[in-house]
């Protein structure tokens, strides 16, 4: 029996695990997750050393409160047939001083229009933090991370900015109550619409 044809999809996600673009302190390892079926597209910073060095997207504590600020159950969150995840540097990009660096630039240009050709069906997009967002929001952004989340429906339906959910954050979320008050349960209700409607 003939062998089934690879997508392009397969293909494109073949090209990006091969990549070695970058000379990484700690060697290249592509995280990224999709499907030419998937509906939501969760773009993200880069990953950090614990994904890194399970190769499993979001399996850390910004993951856990990623999926909870969702109300998604892991298996829900890593269906790639229906949530993609895709990352603004797909490597780890190694430690600065005050934290992981920032994603690499190469990446996004490289090979994220690439991406998002073959998944016709994403009905939204989580930005999630500044770089994600910088990318994608060219021009539309507000003076600050704040003020970009804060002005999440002038982005919808397409986009819907959000602070990355790393522990380093969690003062920000303190001072921002307004964000887990009203903008969490209005991203339920999105992120169920694009993955049931």
């Amino acid at each position: 029996m003939p062998a089934k044809p690879r997508s392009p999809l397969d293909i494109l996600l073949n090209d990006i695990t091969a990549c070695r673009t970058c000379d990484l302190p700690y060697g290249p390892r592509p995280v990224v997750r999709a499907a030419a079926s998937a509906r939501l597209l969760i773009i993200g910073q880069a990953p950090g050393r614990r994904v890194h060095d399970t190769g499993i997207p979001w399996n850390d504590p910004s993951g856990d409160l990623l999926r909870t600020w969702l109300q998604l159950t892991p298996d829900e969150f890593y269906d790639s047939s229906r949530v993609a995840i895709v990352p603004m540097g797909f490597c780890y990009p190694g430690k600065g001083q005050s934290g992981d660096l920032p994603p690499r630039p190469e990446c996004a240009p490289l090979w994220h229009a690439q991406l998002l050709a073959t998944m016709p069906h994403i009905r939204l997009t989580l930005l999630v933090g500044r770089y994600a967002q910088s990318y994608y929001l060219r021009g539309r952004t507000r003076p600050t991370l704040t003020d970009t989340v804060a002005a999440y429906a002038d982005y919808l339906p397409q986009f819907l900015p959000l602070p990355h959910p790393s522990p380093r954050n969690r003062l920000w979320l303190r001072r921002n109550p307004w964000f887990e008050a009203d903008v969490v349960p209005l991203l339920r209700q999105h992120v169920a619409m694009a993955l049931t409607g």
